[in-house]
């Protein structure tokens, strides 16, 4: 079975040194798009923060990922928040980092430590799900064999994506890359189904 790892709860954690009072939130993305929205919201809340560090992992290849240090030291923040994310061995990942200056200054190996430990603490409140890997693929098919899809969708363990069910129906769903062979052949073999993959 083709698995990974990812989180599906929202949480924030406080962390504090030498007056300066980090705040890590952590989000569940699937996108850039829900990243930069995130990301706002957090800017929203916190408008008079001096950075906004994040980092953020996509995807089950892992290749889409990004660190971010805000004004800060270069490899100070984004770097170490994306090391946390990388030993829980995590993907769709959005970790931002809120920090309010204390007035002492903590030199660079403070700030990757108290970055470091602000992410580390907001992802051991959310525990890691595994969930299989999907291949997408849209179903277009006429009412009438709906049954006949139903039973091939359920019996290889498949995801319903999205679905709009009239007189002609059509329904994107994932399925996973274990059993991906053998439900295509399946579903190929319903008469009046067609199946296109995904990119």
């Amino acid at each position: 079975m083709e698995v990974y790892f990812t989180i599906d709860k929202t949480a924030v954690a406080e962390f504090k040194d030498r007056g300066s009072k980090f705040l890590a939130y952590v989000f569940p993305v699937k996108t850039p798009e829900a990243v930069k929205d995130c990301l706002m919201e957090v800017k929203k809340e916190h408008p008079k923060a001096t950075h906004h560090c994040y980092a953020y992992r996509l995807g089950t290849d892992g290749l889409q990922f990004r660190a971010n240090d805000d004004g800060e030291p270069s490899g100070s923040a984004g770097k170490p928040i994306l090391g946390q994310i990388d030993s829980k061995q995590v993907t769709d990942v959005l970790i931002v980092v809120v920090r309010y200056f204390g007035g002492t200054l903590l030199g660079v190996p403070g700030l990757i430590n108290a970055y470091k430990l602000s992410a580390a603490m907001v992802l051991q409140l959310v525990p890691a799900i595994q969930k299989n890997i999907e291949s997408k693929y849209h179903l277009t098919f006429d009412y009438t064999i709906m049954n006949d899809v139903m039973i091939v969708v359920k019996q290889n363990n498949c995801t319903v994506l999205s679905q709009e069910l009239q007189l002609f129906c059509t329904m994107d769903i994932g399925v996973p890359r274990a059993n991906e062979e053998l439900c295509l052949l399946r579903l190929r073999d319903i008469h009046g189904l067609e199946v296109k993959a995904v990119k």
